[in-house]
């Protein structure tokens, strides 16, 4: 590691997104039922994702699959995002972060949080940022469709949304400079 190499905290997950709808509240005038669309066709694509909850970076790829193949790929290119640095990279416990199969490029360290505890990883609120503003009462014609989508609501997120919505009064009181 080089001298101008830092080293940077990021927190990772994947979720899936598809042509299942779920319908969710919405407003109307009193009196008035909404209607909503909604079907139940099962296609899927998965988002990888990490975001850095100190200064707001992110990193996001959609993938076919969700899988140990799929998160070395994703994995590989997180860093050569940031090639000049260390990434300390937490995750849940799921078996493909685990795999032995996984491989882990050489400026990163996987770091497991402990098992159910979701609210340990501030990327979960990320998947819920997508499906409010992406997917919510949306019906879609195809799975590019939702690719579409999920990369435009992806994109849209900026650096200081991702810090308003991932900083833990925990992880940026640790890492703050002093």
């Amino acid at each position: 590691m080089e001298d101008a190499a830092k080293i940077r905290l990021f927190f990772m997950d994947e979720a899936s997104f598809g042509r299942i709808s779920e319908p969710s509240y919405c407003w109307c005038p009193d009196g008035v039922r909404p209607t909503v669309p909604c079907h139940r066709v099962r296609e899927y694509v998965y988002a990888f994702g990490a975001v850095d909850p100190i200064n707001g970076d992110d990193y996001f790829i959609i993938a076919p699959k969700c899988n140990t193949v799929w998160t070395s790929e994703f994995l590989k290119a997180l860093s050569s995002e940031f090639p000049d640095d260390f990434l300390l990279v937490c995750t849940d416990c799921a078996s493909w972060h685990k795999s032995k199969d996984l491989n882990i490029p050489d400026n990163m360290h996987l770091h497991f949080l402990p098992p159910y505890t979701p609210e340990m990883n501030p990327v979960e609120q990320i998947w819920k940022e997508v499906r409010k503003d992406g997917f919510k009462n949306v019906l879609f014609n195809s799975l590019n469709d939702v690719i579409d989508k999920l990369a435009l609501t992806l994109n849209s997120f900026s650096n200081e949304l991702v810090q308003s919505v991932c900083a833990r009064e925990w992880i940026v009181s640790m890492f703050q400079r002093k």
